[in-house]
């Protein structure tokens, strides 16, 4: 059976994918600050300070996935001897990254072979991540780009669920258009690769995109509230896309999703 590890298994993200794959996998997964997986023999406590050698070279994983999150510093180091692991015992890599990746292209949605270019802190780590990995010797690697994530209990859904409650305003981006995805349909996309043994560039959102104000407003219906305000944030006079489109490597049409069905269980 294929032996899998999870970097990051404690999250949203990690947990999904660890419930989405764990019937097909012989699935590990790491932690760090949730306790509640302390007594679960398929987590292993895991510290960004602490070198992961040692955990690779117990499990010796055939895939490993990472979503960690964390010091930008103590990342770096942690990849570079995930990488360098990876390259010297075949094992394939996938990097869990954003479509922050392109958050300084905003004519058009982004597709996989687009050149990244970034401004923000975020969006640049990821791309020295992306490059670090695409200078791998063998090209046993997923990079797994993902859209803005507004499941049900998402953390963006749970800081709006808050600000409404604290009678805070909600940030509008109006010019923003973007598409969106999900943990569930993530992980069930990640399964998909897995399973092919597919490599390369993916990107994970819905089919269509939707402006940014339009996609909130949508959520506060769902929500039954009429209470709250609006902060209009605008970072340009036109039209800025934050999107993830598939081109090289698209996804067999039962994975495909549209926004209304990532946000139709939101309650």
């Amino acid at each position: 059976m294929v032996r899998v590890l999870i970097f990051g298994g404690s999250s949203s993200i990690g947990e999904n994918l660890f419930k989405e794959l764990n019937p097909f996998y012989d699935l590990h997964a790491t932690y760090c600050h949730n306790n509640k997986f302390k007594d679960n023999k398929r987590y292993i406590y895991y510290n960004l300070e602490n070198d992961p050698i040692p955990i690779l070279t117990n499990l010796k994983p055939d895939v490993v996935i990472s979503g960690l999150r964390g010091n930008f510093n103590l990342q770096v180091n942690f990849y570079e001897l995930l990488i360098g692991y990876c390259e010297k015992n075949k094992t394939k890599l996938m990097f869990l990254s954003s479509s922050n990746v392109f958050d300084s292209f905003i004519n058009y949605p982004s597709y996989e072979e687009d050149k990244t270019f970034s401004r923000s802190i975020y969006g640049r780590f990821n791309i020295h991540i992306e490059n670090k990995i695409l200078r791998m010797k063998n090209k046993n690697w997923c990079i797994n780009r993902s859209s803005m994530i507004f499941s049900k209990n998402s953390k963006r859904i749970n800081d709006l669920k808050q600000n409404l409650k604290k009678s805070i305003s909600i940030e509008i981006f109006p010019n923003l258009i973007i598409n969106i995805n999900s943990e569930e349909y993530l992980s069930k996309q990640i399964h998909y690769i897995i399973s092919r043994n597919l490599v390369g560039i993916f990107h994970h959102g819905s089919y269509d995109l939707i402006n940014h104000e339009e996609l909130i407003k949508i959520i506060l219906s769902k929500l039954n509230t009429t209470d709250y305000n609006f902060k209009y944030v605008f970072t340009t006079n036109e039209n800025r896309y934050l999107s993830l489109l598939s081109k090289s490597n698209k996804f067999p049409e039962h994975l495909n999703f549209s926004f209304d069905s990532v946000i139709s269980e939101i309650t």
